[in-house]
């Protein structure tokens, strides 16, 4: 059995693959590689509400502790954003999280970070799956625990809190009056987002803020179905919004005040709009990864912003945030963050500058993005997956990796950008993006067009593309 790390750590089965045995031998892994470049430090070990993740965590802490390394393990389940900002303030030499993130129950993860913040970058998490393999394989001895030393319990919340207010205007919020909705849908934003809104003198509802290692029977992802609760509460009592986050709370879900489900992209289009008119000070320019929305570019340059596009997975982004480089990077799957902040997407963040910003504006989500349209035209955007059967992915891949054709369902193809994935950008500004699975036999793809009507045509067209 190989162990390989995708875009945001390893993730498996729980008592498949995902056991003790194999937490520990990753976890030596990341240790011995960490002890390549210098012996010891401090590493964060944190988890989310999945099932059996404190055991792991625990686990993983005691590992370290005994190859040396000061363990510093958290005491309550953190959300990821946490824990980055936990391996920054204590100058740890990386971070451990136990998450699957948005990923159904059954799935566990280990994510590691280095000590940036920042998810490990390709080059580091290679490293670790030749470690493991040579350790499966016998080419390398396990390193042993050599130390009686124990793992050392802490919780970041307050000092994480407390960082939040550097970045929101508090007093913005609290003149607002809001009333509000939260979902953390069952995960570790429950006592961070609605504790520090209700500090600040928001009326608070709260739904699915316990632990349920189920997750309601489904991904604990902050997506238009799996909002359906929070969005009757927000139309029963007539609140303001609904945010929401996922499980390891580094993703975004909005319910406007009028039920209508705000989607990732045009969210990041709006605060993007919104920094640049609420933070002048600011300089710099905005990220996005190449599956994201064009109507971030079109807002950038309305304000004379620098765009970057990055392939998918938020490390990337994460390394234009280290450098200084960028306001504001984020993807079309709910990720977000800002200058200033940390390398990593968040959340919690994300959800108080939306509500800052509705409170700053006065208006409601829908009427600021028709208001953006009409100053930057209408963009729709949307991704489907298409599973594949062996034939058919073999098909699809050379016809991928072969000259483009000169038109895809009657739209003339003006460019081909092939960063991540192949993406036909066709001359009247609407464009496609294919992209393989790394880890299951799917497509897929992304599109974006003026219209609902043309996007789900465009859609259509994808999915004959890949099937013919």
């Amino acid at each position: 059995m190989s162990i390989t790390f995708g875009t945001s750590g390893w993730r498996a089965i729980i008592a498949d693959e995902f056991t003790l045995a194999n937490v520990r031998l990753v976890t030596s892994a990341i240790a011995s590689v960490l002890s390549e470049e210098a012996a010891g430090g401090s590493v964060i070990v944190g988890y989310d509400t999945r099932f059996l993740s404190e055991r792991f965590a625990a686990e993983c802490a005691a590992e370290l502790a005994g190859l040396g390394f000061e363990a510093y393990w958290t005491t309550r389940e953190t959300p990821t954003p946490t824990i980055s900002y936990a391996i920054r303030t204590k100058g740890a030499r990386g971070g451990i999280n136990f998450t699957a993130s948005h990923n159904p129950p059954q799935y566990n993860g280990m994510k590691f970070s280095t000590a940036d913040g920042a998810p490990a970058l390709p080059e580091v998490t290679k490293k670790i799956e030749q470690r493991i393999a040579e350790i499966q394989s016998g080419k390398i001895q396990r390193p042993e625990r050599k130390s009686a030393a124990e793992a050392i319990a802490f919780d970041p919340r307050e000092d994480y809190l407390n960082d939040l207010a550097t970045k929101i205007d508090f007093g913005k919020i609290a003149s607002a009056k809001l009333r509000l909705a939260y979902d953390p849908l069952w995960g570790t934003g429950r006592g961070y987002l609605d504790e520090v809104l209700r500090r600040r003198g928001c009326e608070v509802s709260t739904v699915h803020d316990y632990r349920d290692v189920l997750f309601g029977g489904h991904s604990p992802e902050p997506s238009e179905k799996n909002l359906s609760q929070m969005r009757q509460l927000v139309l029963d009592q007539k609140l303001a919004l609904g945010v929401s986050t996922d499980g390891d709370a580094d993703r975004f879900g909005f319910i406007d005040r009028d039920g209508s489900f705000i989607s990732a992209n045009h969210i990041l289009a709006l605060v993007l709009d919104y920094l640049c008119e609420s933070r002048p000070d600011w300089s710099g320019g905005v990220a996005r990864s190449v599956a994201t929305t064009h109507l971030v570019d079109r807002v950038a340059g309305r304000h004379g912003r620098q765009v970057y596009e990055t392939p998918v997975g938020f490390k990337f982004i994460g390394e234009l945030i280290n450098e200084d480089r960028i306001i504001l990077g984020g993807e079309e799957s709910a990720g977000l963050t800002v200058k200033g902040h940390f390398p990593e997407k968040d959340g919690i963040l994300a959800c108080l500058l939306v509500i800052e910003m509705v409170a700053s504006r006065g208006k409601s989500l829908s009427e600021m993005i028709e208001e953006l349209f009409r100053k930057d035209g209408a963009l729709y955007s949307e991704r489907v997956g298409i599973k594949l059967t062996p034939e058919v992915k073999d098909r699809l891949q050379k016809r991928l990796s072969s000259d483009p054709p000169d038109s895809i369902g009657g739209r003339r193809v003006a460019e081909v950008n092939r960063m991540d994935g192949v993406k036909y950008i066709f001359d009247d500004g609407s464009w496609m993006l294919l992209r393989m699975s790394g880890t299951e036999p799917v497509v897929r793809c992304y599109a974006e067009t003026n219209t609902k009507k043309d996007l789900e045509v465009l859609l259509e067209t994808g999915s004959k593309f890949v099937l013919d």
